[in-house]
């Protein structure tokens, strides 16, 4: 490593392993009750049910559970900016967290019990997602940052390093010891990921709270603009964000009235994201239009921090439809395999190990692991050898056009199924390959782009806008779940010729075709910045 004369060489903070090791055991716990959440509610918990709506009920149940996930991550954020700090709000959603794993593992044969637990583990869970990371960009300065980049990949790495062994070995557990066991190691690992992350509590660099003192944070400043007047000149940011106010409120009064045109599978999750989205959307522009107005009254820096967390959230809007395909991994690629058959004929095939399609979600950290370092290593050198360089905006285009192709090619997989031919379930690996190299892209460097661009005031509260595109992902899946259950939907597939899975299965490689397209058109104009920490 190359050093100015005088000057310490740059070395890693001596705290990262307590976040790291933490993170490693959180995510072996969050993904090992993650990955057998539909095949358990298909198989056990929804016998209740007629066997020809499970998979459907079971689709809906999971991706409310990850838009909760995804969606508690604002209030983490805002308690962490404002009150308690990083590390407090980490801390005690962790144990938020464990209780969560407890119910699963006691309220097996219980739905409310068990929806229960799943409320827990999405409030605790989501709590601490927009912390940890930034919270690992928090403990480094202007003098070490070069060595963040490396951690932020080594940080995705260890996730699924835990997420990998979690995917392989929970539905063994959950076939050979059932739902207790399987959701009561989860809660185990929760504990000792709380645990690892305690002791290191004397070391870390702790950033303050505002404790709501900062005159100059995102929402004052905003309030400032859309409220200001202007001599001669009305408010029309203000009625914008007005009028998304009041949307949200028709969205959620329809949803409590339930209108007869009001679509009945627009239920409270979808009702209640639809009215956020509004609020989130209508206000941004709103605030963008009349956002000069703050200035003098906020200093300069605030109001530019302002418009460039403004343009982040946009870029941020063109990843949702990413999630929408990244998450259904967990939901529609599991029901997909249980259509196929395990080639346990095959020499090649490890029976000894992989016995069921749910296990095949294990390829996607395994490929993580070796797709990092080949990024890294192989394929990023080579292509600034060649005069291209692999900037954060383009990796995370060329992700969201990637992923879609892997739909494309399960789709393809699907048509052979729906044509009555007998279809190994290792033709999965091909779409797991495609969709892992685009999450490399796509997740992986968001991560660090996510904190650098954000100013030390509102990390917390960007990683957490980050956080809710995946719940925005989700959203899409639910509406999409509910609208082909009308009788319009039913006649434009039914004319496709193709089956319904199929189907939706290229609608969304199309979906993230022309996100790709849209994201690369903003990303030509979008302004990077540089916001880490200036050196203690």
């Amino acid at each position: 490593m190359s050093t100015t004369a005088g000057t310490a060489p740059a070395r890693l903070p001596r705290q990262i392993p307590y976040i790291i090791g933490n993170e490693a055991c959180e995510r072996f716990s969050f993904y090992g009750m993650r990955n057998i959440l539909t095949p358990f509610l298909v198989s056990m918990l929804l016998l209740y049910a007629p066997e020809a709506e499970r998979a459907g009920i079971a689709k809906d149940v999971f991706h409310s559970f990850v838009i909760g996930v995804y969606f508690f991550p604002l209030l983490g954020g805002w308690l962490s900016d404002r009150y308690f700090g990083k590390y407090n709000t980490v801390l005690w959603f962790s144990l938020i967290y464990c209780a969560g794993h407890a119910c699963l593992a006691l309220f097996d044969d219980n739905r409310q019990g068990f929806y229960a637990g799943l409320f827990l583990i999405a409030f605790g869970s989501g709590g601490i997602k927009p912390l940890v990371v930034s919270f690992v960009g928090d403990q480094f300065d202007q003098h070490n940052k070069h060595l963040a980049k490396v951690v932020f990949d080594a940080f995705y790495w260890t996730i699924n390093f835990g997420s990998f062994f979690a995917s392989l070995l929970m539905p063994i557990f959950l076939r050979e010891y059932g739902p207790a066991v399987a959701f009561g190691i989860p809660g185990i690992l929760m504990f000792v990921a709380t645990f690892v992350f305690w002791l290191g509590r004397r070391r870390y660099v702790r950033v303050p709270p505002t404790r709501g003192a900062d005159p100059d944070s995102f929402f004052n400043v905003a309030r400032t603009a859309l409220l200001a007047r202007a001599e001669g000149q009305g408010r029309p940011g203000l009625l914008v964000a007005g009028c998304g106010a009041l949307l949200a409120l028709a969205i959620l009064l329809c949803w409590a009235l339930e209108p007869a045109w009001w679509p009945e599978k627009f239920e409270f999750v979808i009702s209640f994201c639809l009215a956020l989205g509004a609020l989130i959307a209508f206000g941004g522009i709103g605030t963008w239009l009349q956002l000069e107005r703050a200035r003098g009254r906020h200093a300069d820096s605030a109001v530019d921090s302002v418009r460039a967390v403004l343009r982040i959230l946009i870029v941020f809007a063109l990843v949702t439809p990413f999630w929408s395909l990244f998450d259904q991994k967990a939901s529609t690629w599991i029901l997909q395999g249980n259509q196929m058959r395990v080639p346990h004929e095959a020499w090649w095939w490890p029976s000894w190990l992989v016995r069921e399609p749910a296990q095949m979600q294990a390829l996607n950290p395994l490929l993580v692991m070796l797709v990092i370092p080949f990024n890294n290593l192989v394929l990023y050198p080579a292509l600034r050898r060649i005069g291209f360089e692999p900037t954060a905006l383009k990796k995370m285009g060329w992700g969201i056009a990637i992923s879609g192709l892997a739909w494309v090619v399960a789709g393809l997989i699907q048509l052979r199924i729906d044509g009555g031919a007998s279809t190994s379930l290792a033709w999965q690996a091909l779409p797991y390959v495609l969709l892992t190299f685009g999450e490399v892209l796509v997740s992986a460097t968001a991560l660090e782009f996510a904190y650098s661009q954000a100013t030390l005031a509102m990390k917390g509260v960007i990683m957490a806008f980050w956080y809710l595109s995946v719940t925005f992902g989700n959203l899409w899946v639910l509406l999409t779940n509910a609208g082909v259950r009308n009788e319009a939907a039913k006649g434009v597939i039914a004319a496709s010729g193709l089956g319904e899975n199929a189907f939706l299965m290229f609608f969304f490689a199309g979906f993230a075709f022309v996100a790709a397209l849209a994201f690369a058109g903003y990303a030509r104009r979008y302004p990077m910045q540089d916001n880490y920490r200036a050196t203690a």
